[in-house]
């Protein structure tokens, strides 16, 4: 295979990781605390030792969007959204997550929880306790949970050191790879859930762009199979 083939492949393969991403975003357009994806195409340069140097693209680097999305109001009890940067922290058996969806719940024990059970954090990262008889309860800005004016807990809304140090492990689901610290500038509201921040028109504008550019890449490799074919025939008769 020449070096031709070889670029175009690599392009293609980054066209259909990037398909598979917007396919994903629209599908999570409805999904309270989504966040977009994009994927992120560099230039990959190999040396090909005393031939000239082959340069590939490569899309397999993916992007967060982290653009506020509308804040839609539920009148729940346990449903908070947090305006402003930072993420809700959950516990589950692999350790802290992040999170933006805010649907929560008390379970059996009086925990705080998220709809698949895992337990909603403090800001010292210990679970949260709703006691049962908990009446008039109210959320500040800063995630106090107070009871008849009396303060229960403080939500733990963390950012990491760095954005780009997301790893998505679940649609609406993030594992920190550096430091967290308590987000700045935020405001915390009962009774609203963020929406998901896809645009689902761009997305659709956008996967009709990928459609066609990778069209236009297999009829490259199409028309350079028959070249090569039509070269091979003429070379052995």
């Amino acid at each position: 295979m020449d070096n031709a083939s070889y670029t175009t492949l690599t392009r293609q393969s980054g066209l259909m990781r990037e398909m598979r991403v917007i396919a994903n975003n629209i599908a999570n357009s409805a999904t309270s605390g989504f966040r977009q994806e994009g994927v992120i195409f560099s230039e990959y340069v190999s040396d090909t030792g005393n031939a000239p140097s082959v340069s590939m693209a490569l899309g397999n680097v993916r992007n967060t969007s982290q653009q506020q999305g509308a804040l839609t109001s539920t009148g729940g009890r346990f449903d908070f959204a947090i305006e402003g940067p930072g993420f809700f922290q959950i516990e589950t058996p692999q350790g802290a997550r992040l999170t933006r969806a805010g649907s929560f719940t008390p379970n059996a024990e009086g925990e705080l929880v998220t709809h698949a059970g895992y337990r909603v954090l403090d800001i010292g990262g210990a679970p949260i306790f709703i006691p049962p008889d908990a009446s008039d309860m109210s959320v500040g800005n800063d995630g106090t949970i107070s009871s008849d004016g009396r303060p229960l807990a403080q939500l733990g809304i963390l950012a990491p050191a760095d954005g780009t140090q997301l790893t998505r492990e679940d649609g609406v689901m993030f594992r920190a790879e550096g430091e967290l610290e308590p987000a700045a500038q935020f405001s915390v509201l009962q009774g609203f859930l963020e929406s998901s921040n896809v645009n689902p028109i761009g997305q659709i504008a956008r996967m009709i762009e990928v459609q066609r550019a990778y069209e236009l890449g297999q009829s490259f490799t199409e028309n350079e199979s028959e070249r090569l074919k039509n070269a091979i025939t003429s070379f052995f008769k």
